[in-house]
């Protein structure tokens, strides 16, 4: 491929120690309800070329330092990354087979397990499995990293190492070795930070102070966005648990597209308006009428190419799930989520996470706990490569992304590959009794809303 044709690598600057949302991340997995480790399944017309995609890892691995590096935790302050020196390439890029017929379904149980077994912290947190005897002669890369190593726009430019753009392409464009100067060492250094932030936390407060005299209801209304103090609005989704299972569903993309600008909004509106009104239809359809519900979304916060860390804040919004026409849905969805991304409360939150980052990881985990009660699902939308792409010579059919619950009833996230637009769904078992309506549910809402 000439040169020009290429994209170029992305920028993959990672720091020595986490930062703060990343550290809190950590800290609340002491709760493993709260494991924040994300997951892409991606289905290929055919099986990859496994030594193929291995020497493309063993060039990946040495290019992102990331990829060989395990969480060390100080007594104080953020943890860091330090090189695992007994790192090993077969643990972490493993190939494996499905026993006959090799269904879609035993495909998303393996997925499935995978997703629920936690990171061994003494080890690298990336797991890739190339996945053969997938049904019509296709394969599967699944592919589990943890949320500090990236977020959901991070990944997907950092799966530009190891996807060509034709299937004959195997000479990749990887960025140099990145050698950021190391973060300060020693007891002087982590008190140093723990007072910067705590100085940070300080002058915040007295900025949130001032602005509350000014305009308190304006106030009230941003921090809202960060923090809730009301439980989820679900009388059936309460219960939470380890176990995950996974559905998946697609969509013509230019379809959607057209059917939300006929509608005065975005992708993103159509899509958390099909949620929506699923999950309504499956509460009356066990005779739990519901009217809002609150959905928790990132808001994606990375600028330039950078594929590494974590650049994005949360949000919450309160979406319409009652009987209501599809026009008058997607107009209250349109309008809630445009008001929630305009929130002031949004700057706040690297600042929020520096303050409850300090704190001990058990309190921590249950702060997270706390807030994660007060939210009934989450989504996410994630905007891929708009051409084919390949992996280790199989073309890239569907590419699902299966985001973490985080504490709440399901995760459902949407990428965009190349014409189509892929949902991966991943449900708490332990809340979702039936996650096959839900899909089912998900799939009647996008038609109408198409339609």
């Amino acid at each position: 491929m000439p040169p020009s044709d290429r994209r170029a690598a992305p920028a993959l600057p990672m720091g020595q120690r986490m930062s703060d949302p990343e550290a809190l991340m950590w800290a609340a997995e002491r709760d493993p309800v709260l494991r924040s480790s994300f997951l892409n399944l991606t289905i290929c017309d055919r099986p990859l070329d496994v030594q193929r995609f291995r020497r493309r890892m063993a060039l990946v691995v040495d290019a992102v330092p990331r990829l060989r590096q395990r969480v060390v935790a100080g007594p104080l302050g953020a943890p860091s990354w330090h090189e695992n020196r007994d790192f090993d390439l077969d643990h972490h890029a493993r190939h494996v087979g499905l026993a006959p017929p090799g269904s879609d379904r035993q495909l998303l149980e393996l997925a499935g397990d995978l997703l629920e077994d936690a990171f061994d912290p003494a080890r690298p947190l990336w797991t890739f499995l190339v996945v053969e005897g997938l049904s019509g002669g296709r394969g599967a890369l699944v592919s589990k990293l943890h949320h500090t190593i990236t977020d959901g726009v991070g990944g997907i430019r950092l799966s530009g190492l190891w996807v060509d753009r034709t299937a004959d392409d195997d000479s990749p464009e990887l960025p140099a070795p990145v050698v950021d100067a190391p973060d300060p060492e020693g007891p002087r250094a982590t008190v140093a930070g723990l007072l910067d932030r705590q100085l940070q936390a300080t002058a915040a407060a007295v900025r949130v102070a001032r602005r509350t005299l000014v305009d308190p209801l304006a106030t009230v209304r941003d921090l809202g966005v960060l923090i809730q103090l009301d439980r989820a609005r679900s009388p059936l989704w309460r219960r939470r648990g380890v176990r995950r299972r996974l559905e998946v569903l697609s969509f013509d993309l230019d379809e959607v597209k057209l059917a939300a600008k006929r509608r005065g909004g975005t992708v993103n509106d159509l899509f958390v308006c099909a949620l929506s009104d699923a999950a309504g239809a499956y509460h009356r359809n066990r005779c739990a009428d519901v009217g809002d519900l609150r959905v928790a979304m990132p808001v994606s916060t990375r600028t330039g190419r950078t594929a590494g860390g974590n650049d994005f804040v949360p949000t919450r919004v309160l979406v319409p799930c009652g009987e209501l026409t599809p026009e008058t849905r997607f107009a209250l969805v349109h309008d809630r989520l445009s008001r929630a991304r305009r929130a002031g409360g949004l700057g706040l939150f690297g600042v929020a996470a520096g303050a409850v980052a300090v704190l001990p990881p058990p309190l921590v985990a249950r702060l997270a706990r706390q807030q994660a009660a007060t939210v009934d699902f989450a989504a996410s939308n994630v905007r891929g490569a708009p051409v084919e792409l390949w992996i280790a010579g199989a073309r890239i059919l569907h590419n699902h992304a299966m985001g973490p619950p985080g504490g709440t009833a399901f995760n459902a996230t949407v990428l965009s590959t190349a014409g189509t637009l892929d949902l991966g769904l991943c449900c708490d078992s332990a809340a979702v009794l039936d996650p096959t309506e839900l899909r089912d549910r998900i799939d009647t809402a996008f038609s109408v809303l198409l339609g």
